[in-house]
């Protein structure tokens, strides 16, 4: 890729034109703010930060590893994934299946998303060789059966729902099937799978690990009650990163409780598997978004809830912020402060608080950071501020998170 892009298409998923070619990769976002100028928001891809965080994690887990591409579709992130040691990938659509296929010809594609179109089904099988599919409904059985070649025998993936486990998003709301309808599935899908698995997700950015413990046990349970050998239990996502005054237990500690779970089961034969997302990407990518007006504590910037900063707004979710300026650096003390978002709507409002200098002015860049993740992805072109920069930088990430640490 070309070292600075523009986006003019709201999808990361879209062609990118060059916007300005530089010489060489900025050493630090600092020296991009100061180099590019940047007059709309700058997306700043820490590569170094992603493939470190997904060795750390390939290394500590006792299975296999598939990148959750829906949380940052990003080529430069996707390579930096594959850099870390992935080969295997969940994709949500097929839009995400074609992408990957086209990256790496050669990666193994797993269709995840419980809910899938006929037409993405067969295009998933015929033109970009997936086999795998996640399901929890009699009916989803059926549509993968009717898409597929009569007698073809695909993996199947039953995902089970959980009971509330705190997360800041519970999944279960949405998929999974509860215990006795997973017996049926997995009784049903035995019959005509290639292999059989089991896939469960504790929540997003669930914060303690005796959640996959907790799951690991009643997937136990569901398989123990259909009675059938399975090849294949999945884990899921949902493994934490840090935030402003979130600092979540260390890698191992959710390892440890997967692994001791597990091992309980007594279940020589089957596989683990795992599917992160924010755990790999979030610390890798931060958006530089630029100040316009100063109201009180308020700043109004351009970017916001229509572009890389949803999770700030609704969820609540809080980020690390910096102030960046030409010149001396500010000496004032640090102050809290809520952000407004460039549309006209009033609900373009992030509460934070995110903590900066207090002669925060006019004409002033902004930092936010752990955006490598659920950022840049779900930016829309509302009120027409779709445009936007990517350019890669040699930081480290604003905030570390224990257990993903290394060296860029």
């Amino acid at each position: 890729m070309s070292l600075v892009e523009s986006r003019l298409a709201v999808a990361p998923l879209q062609p990118h034109v060059s916007l300005r070619p530089v010489a060489a990769k900025p050493p630090t976002v600092a020296a991009a703010v100061q180099l590019l100028r940047p007059q709309e928001p700058l997306h700043c891809i820490r590569a170094g930060v992603i493939t470190d965080a997904t060795r750390a994690f390939v290394q500590s887990f006792n299975g296999e590893v598939l990148f959750a591409v829906k949380c940052n579709p990003e080529p430069a992130v996707l390579r930096a994934i594959w850099e870390g040691g992935v080969r295997h990938f969940d994709c949500a659509s097929i839009s995400e299946v074609a992408l990957v296929r086209r990256l790496f010809p050669c990666a193994d594609i797993h269709f995840m998303h419980p809910v899938k179109s006929r037409a993405a089904i067969a295009e998933a099988w015929v033109r970009h060789g997936v086999r795998d599919f996640v399901l929890d409904s009699e009916g989803e059985l059926t549509k993968i059966l009717a898409e597929i070649p009569a007698g073809a025998r695909p993996g199947l993936f039953i995902r089970l729902a959980l009971p509330n486990t705190r997360a800041a998003i519970d999944l279960s709301t949405k998929f999974g099937a509860e215990f006795e309808s997973a017996v049926a599935l997995l009784r049903a899908a035995r019959k005509v799978a290639g292999k059989l698995g089991v896939a469960f997700h504790v929540g997003s950015q669930c914060l303690d690990p005796l959640a996959w413990r907790d799951a690991i046990a009643l997937t136990g349970a569901v398989i123990a009650a259909a009675g059938v050998p399975v090849d294949i239990i999945d884990v899921g996502g949902g493994f934490p990163v840090a935030y402003p005054e979130i600092d979540p237990p260390p890698l191992g500690a959710f390892m440890a409780e997967i692994d001791a779970a597990f091992d309980a089961l007594n279940l020589p034969n089957v596989k683990l598997w795992a599917e992160p997302g924010r755990a790999l990407a979030a610390g890798g990518g931060s958006v530089v978004a630029q100040v316009q007006l100063r109201r009180g504590q308020m700043l109004y910037i351009n970017d916001g809830v229509y572009g890389s900063l949803y999770d700030a707004g609704p969820l609540g979710f809080r980020f690390p912020a910096r102030l960046i300026r030409d010149g001396a650096p500010s000496g004032a003390p640090e102050a809290a402060f809520g952000f407004f978002g460039p549309s006209c709507d009033s609900l373009d409002v992030m509460q934070g608080p995110f903590m900066l200098p207090d002669d925060v002015a006019e004409g002033d860049w902004i930092e936010i950071g752990q955006l490598g993740a659920y950022g840049a992805c779900l930016r829309t072109a509302f009120n027409g501020f779709d445009r936007a920069a990517l350019v890669e930088v040699g930081d480290r990430a604003m905030l570390e998170t224990a257990g993903y640490e290394g060296a860029a």
